[in-house]
């Protein structure tokens, strides 16, 4: 086997490495005033290579080599981190809900932290009367 085939997916391994590290998964955190925001992605990565040493009448195998090496890396957006006053949320980023199922499924978080709102400040007028 020619040594060009292991040398080359060395180096597309080293290039993707320089491509994709922690930071692409967990962005750089930006901060607006009191607010701090940390972006998440997932990271794919397909990779393949090949390669044949031959030999024709003129030249021996050691001196041809034929072969490839491929990669893709796609990042794709999966929420914000978002830090305020000391609390922090988890922001997703999916496509839109197809279903009125899946909306009401993601409309449950936000309708309970309001009735939780609504109870608490009642509760709080209560006390003070």
């Amino acid at each position: 086997m020619s040594k060009n085939l292991p040398n080359m997916l060395e180096n597309t391994m080293s290039k993707i490495r320089e491509m994709v590290d922690a930071n692409s998964v967990v962005g750089e955190a930006i901060t607006t005033g009191d607010v701090t925001i940390v972006p998440i992605s997932k990271i794919s990565i397909g990779f393949g290579g090949g390669g044949s040493d031959f030999s024709t009448k003129n030249t021996s195998a050691q001196e041809n080599f034929g072969g490839g090496v491929g990669a893709g890396v796609k990042v794709t957006p999966v929420a914000f981190i978002i830090i305020k006053d000391g609390s922090v949320r988890m922001l997703p980023v999916a496509a839109p809900a197809n279903t009125t199922a899946d909306r009401i499924v993601e409309m449950v978080p936000d309708t309970l932290d309001k009735i939780t709102s609504f109870i608490d400040s009642h509760w709080e007028k209560k006390q003070n009367k």
